[in-house]
């Protein structure tokens, strides 16, 4: 074997590489530059592990990892240390006896890798340090992760990423590998020139999660009773991550899942450093815990069995949305991505890009991430095909006699239950004359639940206070329900043939107005079809909870097979609680299902199994051994 995959299967346990790592993995270990574009779960670690640690093994000293994230950098150097590697971190969890502990060991060379934050690595004593290791021809290789945070146009921009080009200024003939999940052709081309990659390779791995179902539904009165729904009926005891846009929001709908009997906890920027790190280490180390947070929560959460991700909220742009639906399923077995998305979602978005104070051309760019998404979000054809498309990939070709691409991916919405149909252009264009002659009669403009209520002839004080029963458009949609004209508003906000202005009243209050665009114009004039999916019925009812299905990992043992899983992973979670890690970097939940399935009588019999390096073979292997022959 080469010592890359000699690395591959001794340390890390595997037998074969996946998609691009092995040409990724040699081009990085010959000294090559590259950027490395990979969807979560895909393996973008191994990397730039492998080609430290033989790199390592070369002489070439250390290899530096760039990650804006302490409690990815606390669970990747567990896991390393487990496996057999040396490695350490440097951030503000350490003191100072424990900084100089690791700096003094990478002076002596004894690191294989060291993780740092951006913020760190910038500073004149890290950048000292630096100079010393490639003096002496002791600084291996930078990795820089997370990369999409050097973009301004990327969706967690952090501007402390723009100053890492001074590591290729300094040190030019170090090599480099960028990785991220998550980019559009915009923000590669800044990640290149906002890390001097001019000159790396560029590895684009295929964005698709075959084993994520994507969901969209419409948002109802009470979402709070669709995510219980959805997470009795399809996902109880399962670990998961719901998002919500506001502290406030996180907050009660943490309580909200908590009074359902659901394990849920509440994490956001706003709490306490200390009540935070609590709640992620729980969601880590339990079982069947499920986050309720703001986005800022996920980034480098390597938990590979979460089994949904839910939006509450709908996110700013499909690099979020994609970014953060990825964390789940990262072992590769079935998860669900699940959105509930409104109208008021819809002007809530277009409203915070319009009051911003960023320039046009900003707002432009963040008008057209956001019309990507709410496309997806309104798709009626397969969303995996729409929201690969955005990246650039073509999910499977197939010939069609026009000679055009014919795919559906079967594991989406769409796909699954194809809805139906139906032209909503009569009351878009019904919609949009209200809201025109509201203005012309008042000077006013008025938000969404008004103009409703005159285009469905309701007879309101509001309606009463202004005239506007007087209206030629009062009444004019009587034939359609609320949530059909709220479907159709939707849609044309998604067109852009309705805006949002903020009106700002005396004192601190203010409201959101809706108003006619240049988008208006082809809709009322009839020469742009509106097409909706039609509204689902309301859920009758309150099902019965389904009881809690074994571990995905397991559910294609055999009884017998299954007691032993269940067994390992009760012996895993108490390795996991005296070395302070989650369980899955003890082993995956795959490996122990593997091991469970073979049913080994000797250490013999656990060579082979995905996960079970040479030095977890060592540390566990009599253990695992003994718990199968319970």
């Amino acid at each position: 074997m080469s010592p890359a995959h000699t690395v591959l299967h001794t340390v890390f346990g595997y037998e074969h590489f996946r998609g691009p790592q092995q040409a990724i993995v040699e081009h990085v270990t010959d000294g090559g530059d590259a950027l490395v574009l990979m969807p979560t779960g895909g393996g973008k670690s191994l990397c730039y592990q492998v080609p430290a640690i033989v790199r390592r093994q070369a002489g070439c000293g250390v290899t530096l990892v760039v990650s804006p994230l302490i409690a990815l950098m606390h669970d990747q150097v567990g896991a390393l240390l487990e496996a057999g590697v040396e490695a350490a971190f440097l951030n503000s969890t350490l003191d100072w006896p424990q900084t100089r502990e690791v700096e003094q060991r990478l002076a002596r060379g004894e690191l294989t890798l060291l993780y740092a934050a951006p913020e760190r690595v910038t500073t004149e004593r890290f950048i000292a340090l630096l100079d010393d290791l490639h003096a002496r021809g002791q600084l291996s290789l930078i990795a820089i992760d997370e990369a999409h945070c050097v973009s301004q146009w990327g969706h967690d921009f952090r501007p402390e990423y723009r100053q890492l080009s001074l590591l290729h200024e300094r040190y030019p003939d170090v090599p480099r590998i960028a990785l991220t999940a998550t980019a559009d052709e915009l923000t590669r081309a800044d990640i290149v020139a906002g890390l001097q990659l001019q000159e790396a390779r560029l590895f684009v791995s295929s964005f698709d999660r075959p084993n994520i179902r994507y969901r969209i539904e419409e948002k109802k009165k009470e979402p709070l009773a669709q995510l219980v729904r959805f997470i009795e009926h399809e996902h109880p005891g399962d670990a998961g991550i719901v998002y919500c846009q506001s502290r406030k929001r996180v907050e009660e709908m943490a309580a909200a899942l908590q009074d359902a009997g659901i394990q849920a906890l509440p994490y956001h920027a706003g709490m306490g450093a200390e009540v935070r790190q609590q709640h992620q280490d729980r969601f880590l180390r339990e079982d069947g815990i499920v986050m309720v947070a703001t986005i800022a929560f996920g980034m480098g959460i390597d938990k590979p069995d979460v089994r949904f991700v839910a939006h509450l909220d709908m996110p700013k742009n499909i690099e979020g949305y994609y970014q953060e639906t990825g964390r789940a399923g990262r072992d590769g077995l079935p998860a669900d991505a699940w959105m509930v998305y409104g109208l008021q979602d819809v002007v809530n978005q277009r409203r915070m890009i319009e009051g911003g104070d960023a320039a046009e051309e900003f707002k432009a760019v963040l008008r057209g991430k956001l019309d990507a998404l709410l496309a997806l979000a309104e798709a009626t054809d397969c969303r995996r095909v729409r929201l690969l498309r955005y990246f650039g990939e073509e999910y499977g070709r197939s010939a069609r006699a026009d000679g055009g691409a014919c795919a559906t991916c079967g594991n989406c919405d769409n796909c699954l239950q194809p809805p139906a149909v139906w032209d909503g252009t009569d009351a878009a264009r019904k919609l949009l004359s209200a809201i025109y002659r509201v203005h012309q009669a008042s000077g006013l403009s008025f938000g969404a639940g008004h103009l409703l209520d005159i285009v469905r002839g309701k007879d309101t004080d509001k309606v009463r206070q202004y005239g506007h029963e007087r209206l030629s458009t009062f009444g004019v949609g009587r034939e359609y329900s609320d949530r059909q004209l709220r479907g159709v508003l939707r849609q044309l906000l998604a067109l852009g043939a309705v805006g949002v202005q903020r009106v700002q009243l005396e004192g601190s209050y203010s409201f959101d107005t809706l108003t006619l665009t240049e988008g208006s114009r082809p809709v009322l004039r009839g020469e742009q079809q509106v097409l909706l999916r039609e509204a689902t019925a309301q859920a009758a009812g309150r099902r019965t909870r389904r009881a809690a299905a074994p571990p995905v990992a397991a559910a294609n043992l055999d009884q017998d097979a299954q007691v032993r899983f269940i067994n390992l992973r009760a012996w895993r979670a108490e390795v996991a609680r005296e070395h302070n890690l989650p369980a899955y970097v003890i082993f995956h939940d795959a490996t122990l299902a593997a091991i469970a399935e073979r049913n080994p009588a000797s250490l013999q019999d656990l060579q082979g199994i995905n996960g079970m390096g040479a030095k977890k073979l060592e540390a566990y292997g009599e253990d695992v051994v003994r718990v199968c022959r319970q």
